[in-house]
């Protein structure tokens, strides 16, 4: 009776994998062949916002592979009617202290805040939140530095919802270049990977 043997394999996206494992066993010589095409598959996640106040919601991110966008679609209700309201990546997924405990924007690449159309700017600098007449917000955006797949994936960090209207790295004091002087963070949620 031969007993088949657990062997790892690692398929890259949207690439043919062939390789040959050879294995001995009591005498006998074995080729293990493993053929496997794996199709891009989206990753998805979601975002869960709760806190404090009424604001909460959800934020979804979908994204199909390491080097394309990643859409980031928000339905989010409780806010101030007729507002912006800073929207952020933080770096942390710790909410153990409410949103206070997530830390600051998300910032691999060590640069200054600015608007999601700068090329200075955070990971998790998304701008502003519109809301309409009763303080609802929806829509969608797609950012290219933002990432589910990769050594900067987002997945496992919160978002926040901020009280203030992010001023996008222009204001004339230093804690501009930190937070846009978005202020008090009213709801937040982890990032959790989706399906």
């Amino acid at each position: 009776m031969v007993k088949a043997a657990v062997t790892a394999v690692s398929i890259k996206v949207g690439e043919l994998l062939s390789s040959q494992r050879h294995h001995q066993r009591g005498g006998c010589h074995h080729v293990l062949q493993v053929n496997a095409l794996k199709l891009a598959n989206t990753v998805l996640a979601v975002s869960v916002l709760r806190g404090d106040s009424k604001v909460s919601g959800t934020v979804i991110f979908e994204q199909e592979s390491e080097s394309a966008p990643t859409t980031i679609t928000w339905d989010i209700t409780g806010n101030d009617p007729n507002a912006k309201r800073g929207f952020h990546i933080h770096t942390f997924g710790d909410n153990t202290n409410g949103c206070t405990s997530a830390g600051p924007h998300f910032n691999p690449h060590n640069k200054t805040h600015g608007a999601p159309s700068d090329e200075t700017r955070h990971v998790g600098d998304l701008g502003n939140l519109e809301t309409d007449g009763q303080g609802n917000a929806k829509g969608s955006v797609t950012d290219s530095l933002v990432k589910l797949i990769g050594p900067h994936s987002i997945i496992g960090r919160t978002v926040v919802i901020h009280a203030g209207t992010d001023d996008l790295g222009k204001g004339d004091n230093e804690e501009s270049l930190k937070t846009g002087n978005a202020g008090p963070r009213p709801a937040c949620g982890v990032i959790g990977i989706s399906n």
